[in-house]
C-alpha cells in the first residue's frame, strides 16, 4: 500500500481520475498535469474529477513540483514507499485508489509527454461514458519509434487473443472503475507486471476479461523522451517480452481456441492528421554488430530452444553482410513461437537469461526493418507492419502444434 498520500482537498470519492505515474519527473511534470486540469474542466466539468500522481518516491522534488502546478481540478500525490520502484507498482497504487473513491473512469497519461492537449482527456475519457471498458491510445509515430511494440507486443498480442491494438503499450490509457477493480484483484500479478511489464498486461486482462475495447485517435503525435532503437534495452525488455510470455501461459486455453483477429473500433476522427512526429535516428551499424556478437554468446542456448531448421535459417542469415542484411518475417514469427514454448519449458532453467538471449534476435528483426523500410512514409511502413501481423495469425497453427500441453 502507498505509505505516502497527500490529499491537500480531502477528496474522498470521484467520477473521473487523471492519473500521471512517474519516477524523477520534477521537469516534465507540470505540463500534463496542467493540461488533464484543462481537458477535465473543458470536458467533464459536470463530473467530480481529481488528478493523481503515483510516484515512485522520487528525490528530485516530483511531488513538490506536481503540488504546486496550479490547477482548477484538485491533487493527491500517492507515493511508494522508500526503494520500491516500478511503473507497474505505482499502477497498483492507483487501482486501489480509483476503488477507493469509487471512480467510474480513469485515464492515464505518462509524466513526460510533451505533446498532450486537453483533448487527450476527452479522447480517452470520453468512450468510458459510451459502454468501452478500456481505451488504448492510437497516435501517429515514427516509423522507427516504438520498435517493441511494432516487432513483438502487437503482431503476437493480435495473433494470441484475436484483437488488433495497435498500441498495446502505448503509456497513455483509459479504464472503467470495474476494470481497474479485476486488476487489483488480480492475482497474475509478477516483478515484470510491477515494472514495464504492466501496460501489456492491463492491455491483455482487459483482452481476456470480456471488456468492451476500443482505440481513440489522439489527434497529435506522440512525442516524448526519444530512444534509439539501437540502445541498450535493459529490463525493460524482459519486462514487456516476459509478461506476454506469462500470459501466454496462463490464457493458453483461451488463445488456442482463437483463429483470426478482428478490428478493434476507433474512437475519434480518422488518421487523416498531417503533422509528423520527431525524428528518430537508427545506428544499423550498431544493430548489426549486436546481432553478431549475439551469435558467439547465445548459441549454446539457442540449440536447446530452436527447431534445427530455424537454427539453420539463423546461421545463413549471420553469414550475411550488413548491406545485404535480411531477417525473414517467417523466421522471426517461428523465434517468437518457439522461444515463447521454450519459456514455458523453462529451458535451460533460467527464464531472464531465455529473454536475454531474444534481445541480439531482435537487434537483427529491427535492423532488416529498418532496411526494408527506409524509403517508405510512415503509412507505407504501417501497411507493411500489417502484412507482418498476418504472417503471425496464418502461422499460428504451428505455435499450438509446438505448445506444451
Amino acid at each position: 500500500m502507498f505509505t505516502d498520500e497527500v490529499n491537500p482537498d480531502k477528496v474522498t470519492s470521484a467520477d473521473i481520475v487523471v492519473s500521471i505515474p512517474s519516477y524523477n519527473e520534477a521537469e516534465n511534470i507540470a505540463f500534463p498535469t496542467t493540461k488533464a486540469s484543462e481537458g477535465l474542466v473543458q470536458y467533464f466539468g459536470h463530473k467530480k474529477a481529481v488528478i493523481i500522481n503515483c510516484d515512485n518516491n522520487s528525490n528530485d522534488g516530483t511531488r513538490e513540483a506536481f503540488l504546486n502546478t496550479p490547477t482548477e481540478v484538485p491533487k493527491i500525490y500517492i507515493s511508494t514507499p522508500p526503494g520500491v520502484k516500478g511503473k507497474g507498482n505505482n499502477f497498483k497504487n492507483l487501482f486501489r485508489k480509483v476503488v477507493e473513491l469509487k471512480a467510474d473512469s480513469v485515464v492515464v497519461v505518462d509524466a513526460d509527454l510533451k505533446s498532450i492537449t486537453p483533448q487527450w482527456i476527452k479522447h480517452l475519457g470520453e468512450p468510458l461514458e459510451n459502454d468501452f471498458g478500456f481505451v488504448a491510445p492510437l497516435y501517429v509515430r515514427h516509423k522507427y519509434d516504438g520498435t517493441i511494440t511494432n516487432a513483438i507486443a502487437y503482431p503476437l498480442t493480435r495473433c494470441l487473443y484475436g484483437r488488433r491494438v495497435r498500441q498495446p503499450i502505448g503509456g497513455d490509457f483509459g479504464f472503467s472503475g470495474s476494470l481497474a477493480e479485476i486488476y487489483a484483484l488480480s492475482e497474475t500479478w509478477s516483478d515484470h507486471i510491477a515494472n514495464f511489464g504492466i501496460d501489456i498486461w492491463m492491455t491483455t486482462l482487459a483482452m481476456n476479461n470480456s471488456i468492451p475495447i476500443c482505440q481513440a485517435f489522439m489527434g497529435r503525435p506522440k512525442i516524448h523522451k526519444p530512444k534509439d532503437p539501437g540502445a541498450a534495452l535493459g529490463l525493460m525488455f524482459q519486462q514487456v517480452v516476459g509478461t506476454i510470455f506469462d500470459m501466454m501461459i496462463t490464457y493458453a486455453p483461451f488463445w488456442k481456441r482463437v483463429r483470426w483477429s478482428k478490428p478493434t473500433a476507433i474512437y475519434g476522427f480518422g488518421l487523416g492528421e498531417v503533422e509528423m512526429p520527431p525524428p528518430v535516428n537508427v545506428d544499423q551499424a550498431k544493430l548489426y554488430q549486436k546481432f553478431v556478437d549475439g551469435f558467439d554468446q547465445e548459441m549454446d542456448l539457442w540449440r536447446e530452444v530452436f527447431a534445427g531448421e530455424v537454427l539453420n535459417k539463423l546461421k545463413e542469415i549471420r553469414g550475411l553482410s550488413q548491406d545485404k542484411f535480411d531477417f525473414p518475417t517467417i523466421l522471426w514469427v517461428k523465434v517468437l513461437f518457439e522461444m515463447a514454448v521454450g519459456y514455458k519449458n523453462n529451458v535451460g532453467g533460467n527464464c531472464q537469461d531465455l529473454l536475454d538471449s531474444l534481445i541480439p534476435l531482435y537487434f537483427g528483426k529491427t535492423l532488416s526493418f529498418v532496411k526494408k523500410t527506409e524509403r517508405m512514409s510512415i503509412q507505407q511502413a504501417e501497411e507493411f507492419i500489417e502484412n507482418e501481423a498476418v504472417v503471425f495469425e496464418e502461422s499460428k497453427p504451428y505455435l499450438i502444434e509446438n505448445w506444451p500441453v
